[in-house]
């Protein structure tokens, strides 16, 4: 039985309820789909390829290819059991990803899942739910949380690197050593990959040395004190306190790399220091450390272009909504009279 950890393609799951797909179609499509989708997406779909087959083959339906009154009718259903709107639009997207991939006519591009979808969106509604913005000072008050252990140093440096690169928490798990670049100036982080830049063109982000914040000597001391020389810079500590290594050499005779950070594990440790801090730690969580960035920046005036170069958004009305939230009661149009 596939895990969410090791995710196999939505249509192989969706193809064991009825779609018959060749072992030699289901291989191109698992290949195919591990290339062109995060792997975030991928265990995403995954899960909501399974949810729709377990579903199908209570009520009895096909799960692939499927009806487009099967498929409204598990939107419905998900809608009365309570799922975000949000959770309901993927589930649909996964559905016609996985028709789509299977060269069967897709039912989510008919009018009434449409309907059904867009009906949902009106009475669920589609607000985010937002996280607070860990903000310059939250993160120094964090950062007076953290113990003077191993893992305190390991923390300090992850929460510090996180907001001065503006980093999603799957970019700051993916760094190695080499992908740290000593300037003169602070450092040069090399990200590979990235939630927009799938096909691995890379980017360079600029961390500056800092007069409090300090991330750049935060990430030197963690990096001294484990030891760590090369492979992944931010990795698990035992509960004794010890730097987790690498297992024994696998069947295949290759050595196993060394264990990674998760990405749950980066919202863990800034919930666990939100609330040493005293903070409502249910508001934060691990985008907190990018939204802060890009808040504290915007508050202190900064160009948008300039925010935009260390966050790498595309698209700058998401910054735009940073910026007017940061700015929503400076040169406000009533503050003369009200």
């Amino acid at each position: 039985m596939p895990t969410p950890e090791s995710p196999t393609s939505a249509v192989e799951v969706l193809a064991g309820s009825g779609g018959n797909l060749p072992a030699e179609a289901t291989a191109i499509v698992r290949a195919y789909q591990r290339a062109s989708k995060a792997d975030a997406t991928v265990r995403a779909y995954t899960t909501d390829a399974r949810v729709f087959q377990d579903w199908c083959a209570r009520y009895g339906f096909r799960s692939l290819p499927a009806t487009p009154e099967a498929v409204a009718a598990f939107l419905v259903s998900e809608a009365e059991a309570g799922k975000a709107a949000s959770t309901i639009g993927r589930r649909c997207a996964a559905i016609s990803y996985a028709h789509k991939l299977a060269k069967a006519p897709d039912p989510t591009d008919d009018e009434e899942v449409r309907a059904t979808m867009k009906g949902i969106r009106r009475r669920v509604g589609v607000k985010p739910e937002q996280k607070a913005a860990a903000t310059d000072d939250v993160i120094i008050s964090l950062l007076r949380a953290t113990p003077d252990t191993l893992t305190g140093k390991r923390d300090r440096a992850l929460l510090a690197l996180g907001f001065a690169g503006a980093f999603r928490r799957s970019e700051l798990v993916a760094l190695d050593v080499a992908d740290l670049v000593e300037d003169k100036d602070g450092l040069r982080v090399r990200i590979a990959k990235s939630k927009t830049d799938q096909e691995g063109q890379g980017a360079e982000v600029a961390i500056p040395h800092g007069r409090y914040i300090r991330p750049v000597a935060l990430v030197r001391d963690w990096l001294e004190a484990a030891g760590i020389m090369e492979g992944p810079v931010f990795r698990p500590i035992s509960r004794s306190g010890n730097l987790r290594r690498r297992g024994s050499t696998d069947v295949g005779g290759f050595e196993p790399s060394e264990p990674r950070l998760t990405t749950r594990a980066v919202a863990d440790i800034m919930k666990l220091y939100c609330r040493a801090a005293g903070l409502d730690a249910s508001t934060f969580g691990a985008h907190s450390l990018r939204a802060g960035y890009i808040t504290t920046a915007a508050e202190r005036g900064a160009d948008l272009a300039r925010i935009m170069d260390q966050s790498r958004h595309r698209d700058p009305r998401t910054v735009l909504g940073y910026i007017r939230r940061a700015n929503a009661f400076k040169d406000h149009s009533g503050s003369g009279f009200l």
